[in-house]
């Protein structure tokens, strides 16, 4: 018989299984090294030529509102429709107020104001404002304009911003420039008579202002409608509805005083109540101007907020 070999003798069928220790952890006596980690992947061509892009010596500057003040203001002096609305006002204003002081009495400024020739032409001189002011917003949607406006600021607010104070400026300068020389005309031809006692610096401060916030308030809508067309009727409607409306609206009992507010408030009554031309003492207005503040910094809310959440 043959003898059974010992454990020792018997031939090991199954290899011993590789120990590697975990990381961090030191390795068992007689476990193989970990193998070593491999090397970073050299940089490709797009990666060398990034690192060697050029860089330009021209200093980046952070933009502020003083830039898209520059830029609206290259805008708003380089189109036409601003040369002919603004040069159709002045005729208008000037034209018509010299032409009403030339055929007038140095008795007739007995109750009135130097400058009350201007209002004449501010009845439709005003409309002018209004349309320059929806052009300023409008135009630019009805272009696509806007989409390169946005590109290079894209704070929209302060794009808006910026064309409120452009035009607002352009506008106050030159309807109070224009209020003021047809005063000064008219009480040099009169030789300073005895109605040069009545101040009229007030009717050049509140007459430029009144005009001038009727053509934000046209900025506001054309900037909410964004169509040149619909935001200048709806201008229009604004201002000669209320001035029309309330002959219709004595003729009933029940609607006899907001006849009376539309009169009071409308803007052609509103400009003959600041130039003292409706036979009062000394010239007025201040309510309805404080309305029309009211009314503007609304309109401007709204175009503010619908400019932030609709896409051009």
């Amino acid at each position: 018989m043959t003898t059974p070999p010992t454990p020792q003798q018997q031939p090991q069928a199954q290899q011993p299984q590789q120990m590697y220790a975990p990381a961090g952890a030191p390795a068992p006596q007689g476990a193989p090294m970990a193998p070593p980690p491999a090397a970073p992947a050299p940089p490709s061509a797009w990666q060398q030529a990034m690192a060697n892009a050029y860089t330009s010596p021209i200093p980046v500057k952070k933009t502020h509102l003083g830039n898209a003040l520059a830029s609206e203001w290259t805008k708003i002096k380089s189109v036409r429709s601003t040369m002919w609305t603004l040069g159709i006002f002045l005729a208008l204003v000037i034209g018509i107020g010299l032409l009403a002081a030339a055929n007038t009495e140095p008795g007739d400024y007995a109750d009135v104001p130097f400058t009350i020739p201007a209002f004449f032409g501010l009845i439709l001189g005003q409309i002018c404002l209004i349309t320059l002011g929806v052009l300023v917003t409008s135009s630019e949607y009805g272009t696509g304009m806007i989409r390169t406006t946005f590109t290079a600021s894209p704070q929209r607010y302060r794009v808006l911003a910026a064309k409120v104070v452009v035009f607002f400026v352009t506008a106050f300068v030159v309807s109070a420039g224009s209020i003021l020389l047809v005063g000064l005309v008219t009480s040099s031809m009169n030789g300073g008579a005895e109605a040069g006692d009545l101040p009229w610096a007030g009717t050049v401060l509140k007459g430029g202002l009144y005009v001038s916030l009727l053509g934000v308030l046209a900025l506001a809508v054309g900037s909410m409608l964004r169509h040149s067309a619909g935001a200048i009727t709806a201008m229009l409607g604004l201002v000669l509805v209320p001035a029309i409306l309330p002959a219709f609206l004595s003729i009933w009992e029940s609607t006899q005083t907001l006849g009376e507010k539309m009169s009071d408030y409308n803007a052609i009554n509103s400009l003959a109540k600041i130039f003292g031309a409706e036979g009062m003492d000394s010239p007025g207005g201040t309510s309805q101007l404080v309305a029309l503040i009211v009314l503007t910094v609304l309109a401007l809310g709204g175009a503010f907020a619908l400019l932030e959440k609709r896409d051009v």
